[in-house]
């Protein structure tokens, strides 16, 4: 067992079961110093009664995120890790076997798979609505790359950040938010 595990409180608050999604950007920088920043907030969540954490994927803040909850499930065994996904809404029996591998549960909320380009917003809409808090790694300068609005356009357009719209989501519909990127730049 890790023993950075054991700087969490031996106490786990009961009672109320309230639930915690994690969004970031797909690339983090510190990872080490993050790590024990992001398992000092999963500690502080489960004081306050949180057991269940909701995942996307495809990003180096969820694979962290779901690494460090995943060590604190062995102090924590009411901790539940939820898988919420962009594909397979009516996953059978032998396909849900897949898709739980390291998760208690595994979700496609009801019309993300049929949203195309805007799966994931609709994802991440869906797991900030599920959740009490929200765990951010989100950096409010971050842009992505320009892209060209179609293949025949000479003009291209900015996209705006996938995690800076969940983040005025999140903000907009009154979610205790814990941005770590904040935390983050101080690290420099």
């Amino acid at each position: 067992m890790n023993n950075n595990i054991l700087i969490c409180s031996t106490v786990f608050l009961g009672g109320v079961c309230m639930t915690c999604c994690f969004i970031g950007h797909r690339k983090i920088k510190h990872k080490k110093e993050l790590a024990s920043r992001l398992r000092d907030s999963i500690c502080y969540l489960l004081e306050q009664g949180v057991a269940i954490f909701l995942f996307g994927d495809h990003s180096e803040f969820n694979t962290l995120c779901y690494k460090v909850v995943s060590e604190l499930r062995e102090v924590y065994p009411q901790i539940r890790r939820i898988h919420y996904r962009t594909d397979y809404p009516d996953a059978d029996a032998y396909t849900m076997q897949f898709l739980l591998d390291g998760y208690e549960d595994s979700i496609c909320p009801d019309g993300v798979a049929a949203a195309g380009k805007a799966a994931y917003v609709e994802r991440n809409q869906a797991m900030i609505r599920a959740s009490d808090f929200c765990v951010f790694y989100y950096n409010n300068e971050y842009l992505p790359a320009s892209r060209k609005e179609s293949k025949k356009a000479i003009t291209s357009y900015q996209p705006k950040s996938g995690t800076g719209l969940a983040f005025d989501y999140a903000k907009a519909h009154g979610k205790t938010i814990i941005n770590l990127y904040e935390e983050d730049e101080h690290c420099n």
